[in-house]
């Protein structure tokens, strides 16, 4: 039997959609197949709990392509339609309902779930979790009357739902286990920053606690934390992480560890199957090691690289982690990565209090990652400018508003505002 030509996509997410779109731009004619679990052609999530949830964006601004592009470029999607299997021998991906797609290249875009609350009453109506545009929906129509929230975890997702909440009047708790939000994102000098910004704007923010438990009588009504406290809730919104989807990887005996396996250009161990976005755990060559990123730049970045390469052009996927938030009269953009404990020091420059400035995390002297507060005029691009530097900074020059951050690059200035 003659081999398939076909390209099969499974994910019509971000990476999904932004990889068939990088395949008919770089000349491939063959069949392109884009297989996705949701019956919503591909979109994009931030504003799921930013501009969506708050209802300043409505739904056809989330779409990746309007519908018809994928018509005019023959792209074929499959939505509401669950792959099943991968039967690596026989090149084919197997549906829900037994249809088998025979592939020459497979990209697997499957992305990441929601993790759940496992503890008693962790079932009712009325908690929510937020990954899909219907999860965005119904915790709108769930906070957009008041009430009484409660928010379990600091990290992104929990904290731009508990902004959202507020901006709607809500009474809103947010419950954290350790001592600062976003601690693992920003570490404890820059989470802290957000834990004032949130108890400003009348956020009960209470760290150092669990969720033991959640009662009510088919619907929530409390929250119940380890120091034995009860608050009560018309609402739980879940924030506590997403898991990669590697099953079909799993199933297939693709190497899946924290994700799929792959190398920096996306492939896994099998010469003919690809993974991007939030359920790849991809080698990055410029930090030596494999990180797995569930922000949308890198399903932005990622798809169309894994593309070409399917194609057999040489390319890696190297660019610089990326994530924004807006959160109350904050904006900000973050660049970098760095490991639990990989920084020495925090520096910042500008006015904490008027939320605005930067903020660069140092290593030996050396930005490892930055970000801006409500410093749009120069953005991102002199930050990530000083982390491909790896050139060493003077901390109480870089401190120093009076010195351009081009000044922090010897002998040339790779930004210019």
């Amino acid at each position: 039997m003659a081999k398939s030509r076909t390209y099969v996509i499974v994910g019509a997410s971000l990476a999904g959609a932004k990889a068939a779109e990088a395949l008919r731009e770089n000349g491939c004619s063959e069949r392109i197949v884009l297989v996705g679990a949701e019956a919503e052609p591909p979109y994009e999530r931030p504003a799921l709990s930013k501009g969506y949830l708050s209802g300043k964006e409505d739904r056809a601004t989330l779409a990746v392509h309007d519908e018809r592009w994928y018509a005019d470029n023959a792209v074929e999607l499959l939505l509401g339609r669950r792959a099943t299997r991968v039967d690596r021998a026989a090149h084919e991906v197997e549906l829900d309902g037994g249809e088998r797609i025979g592939y020459a290249k497979l990209l697997l875009t499957t992305g990441s779930s929601a993790r759940r609350l496992h503890v008693p009453g962790g079932d009712l109506d009325g908690v929510h979790h937020l990954r899909r545009v219907e999860d965005s929906t119904r915790l709108r129509e769930a906070i957009r009357g008041g009430g009484q929230v409660v928010v379990v975890g600091a990290g992104w997702i929990g904290l731009e739902v508990a902004a959202a909440a507020r901006r709607y009047g809500c009474a809103v708790t947010v419950i954290q286990p350790s001592a600062t939000p976003l601690r693992a994102a920003l570490g404890p000098e820059m989470g802290g920053l957000f834990a004032q910004l949130h108890r400003r704007h009348g956020v009960d923010l209470r760290t150092g606690h669990g969720v033991t438990g959640l009662r009510g009588n088919g619907r929530v009504s409390a929250v119940v934390t380890d120091d034995g406290a009860e608050t009560p809730a018309d609402a739980v919104i879940v924030g506590i992480g997403a898991r990669p989807d590697t099953e079909l990887a799993e199933h297939a005996q693709l190497s899946v560890d924290n994700g799929i396996v792959v190398d920096e250009s996306l492939r896994t161990e099998d010469p003919d199957i690809y993974a991007a976005g939030d359920v790849a755990n991809s080698f990055h060559p410029w930090y030596g090691r494999r990180i797995r990123v569930e922000h949308w730049a890198n399903a932005l970045r990622g798809g169309p690289v894994a593309a070409r390469a399917m194609l057999g052009q040489r390319v890696v996927h190297d660019g610089l982690p990326y994530f924004f938030t807006d959160q109350y009269e904050l904006g900000m953009e973050f660049s970098g990565w760095f490991a639990p404990g990989g920084y020495d020091t925090v520096v910042t420059r500008g006015d904490l209090d008027g939320l605005a400035f930067h903020a660069f995390w140092l290593a030996d002297n050396r930005v490892v990652a930055g970000m801006h507060v409500n410093q749009w005029d120069e953005g991102i691009a002199p930050i990530q400018d000083l982390i491909h530097s790896r050139q060493p900074v003077d901390p109480n020059r870089l401190a120093d508003t009076a010195t351009p951050l081009a000044d922090h690059l010897t002998g040339r200035t790779v930004y210019s505002p």
